[in-house]
Formats: C-alpha cells, structure tokens, sequence
C-alpha cells in the first residue's frame, strides 16, 4: 500500500460531502455492474453459468463501502447490510444516507478488507473501487479474509489491468494507487477456493470480477458451467 490506512482515511474523509457529485461514467458503469451481479439480475444473468438471485434473508458485506453506493442499493432487497470503510467522514455520510432512504437493516461502521470487524454470517461480498489501493500480496490477503468468511459469492469492481496501460494516461492516481492485473486477482480468488464465473471489462483499467462458491444442494443457481469463464465487453 503506497499511503497508510491513516493517510487514506484523511484523504477520504476531506472528499466525503462531494464523494457523490464527482465520479467518472467508467465509475457509474462499475457501480451498475456490481449491484447487477450482486442482484442476480436479468441483464447479466446470462453472462454467468450459475446465476443466483440476491435473496431477502442475505446478508451483504460491502468492503470499502464509501458513502454506501452499492450497499444501499442492495438494503431494499436484502436481509442486512454490512458497510466497512476506514474513513468516518464516508461512513458519516452513507449512515444519513441509509436514515434518508429509511433502510433500518445496514450497519455501517469501521474496518478494512484485511481486517473488517465482522465475524458474523456472510452470504454475498460486495466492493467497488476500493481494494486497488492494496499491493498484489495485500490484495491476495484480503481475498483470503474474505474467503474465510465463507460467502456464497465475491463481486469486486475495480481499478484493474487488462492490457499493459499507457502510462501517459493513467486511469488512477499512480502515487496512492496500486491496482492489479485481472490475472493477478483471477487468480487470487480461484486460490481462495472460489470458481471464477463472469469478468466484465469496463475500461482497458475498469472491471468486474465474479467469483462463486457452488454448492449441490442450493437450488439458486441453474445448472454449473465447467468451461472457463469468458470476457464480456461493456
């Protein structure tokens, strides 16, 4: 990590009141990926082999939740949902946002993919534009953190290579960021135990990662796909 949890937590902190009117369409488009996926949801449905509908007694963790973008558009569908971030100035903001929308299932407090202070039922991880600010060897950490929280499914949105990136125009900040290659957290999550099951490219530095863990006895998905997962191009 090139800045301290510290550091990010101030930087995010001093952006929280303009966190929401300032975000790129590849942003928007990731955000509406990951809540999609996150759904079950009809229009990416068939971009997956075992497609599974977020239900209503889930339990959501949303990681590096910032003002609370994706888990509050989950709260209406799901159980309960989980927000960590390190900055309170983010976490400040999602909980009014939460009260606005009179979601009362969300619980939004301090914690990092490494350590989340949560330890209780997780059915389904969420994160978007968070965890490229972690080295490879943190990322594959918080991977295995979430691993052993033992979700159904993974849905990372983020930073992320596709190609080798122009350095002349970087789609993030090079001196606090640290995204990976999508083969990097490929891998990563099929070492976690998880099967890899749909990879969204937004932008040659955007994605969405969907990882899954498949049990034969739970009747949401319809049917396993045993060939590797393929691409889809936004």
């Amino acid at each position: 990590m090139k800045k301290s949890i510290d550091e990010h937590a101030a930087r995010f902190d001093a952006a929280a009141d303009s966190y929401d009117e300032d975000k790129s369409a590849e942003y928007e488009a990731c955000a509406g990926l990951v809540v999609a996926h996150a759904r079950g949801s009809d229009e990416v449905r068939s971009n997956t082999p075992r497609p599974r509908r977020l239900r209503p007694d889930d339990v959501v963790l949303d990681l590096g939740c910032g003002t609370g973008a994706i888990a509050l558009a989950l709260a209406g569908e799901a159980g309960r949902v989980v927000g960590r971030d390190v900055s309170d100035g983010m976490l400040e903001r999602a909980r009014q946002k939460a009260t606005a929308a009179g979601h009362e299932n969300t619980d939004f407090g301090n914690g990092t993919f490494r350590e989340p202070s949560y330890d209780g039922p997780v059915d389904l991880v969420t994160s978007n534009f968070a965890m490229h600010h972690l080295a490879d060897d943190e990322k594959r950490d918080a991977i295995d953190t979430i691993a052993a929280l033992e979700p159904r499914r993974v849905v990372l949105g983020d930073v992320m290579f596709f190609d080798e990136p122009d350095p002349a125009e970087p789609f993030y900040s090079p001196e606090v960021d640290d995204p990976a290659t999508v083969g990097v957290l490929a891998d990563a999550v099929t070492d976690a135990g998880f099967a890899l099951t749909a990879v969204e490219m937004v932008h040659e530095q955007v994605g969405v990662l969907v990882a899954d863990r498949f049990d034969p006895d739970d009747e949401g998905g319809e049917g396993y796909a045993d060939e590797p997962v393929g691409m889809n191009e936004d």
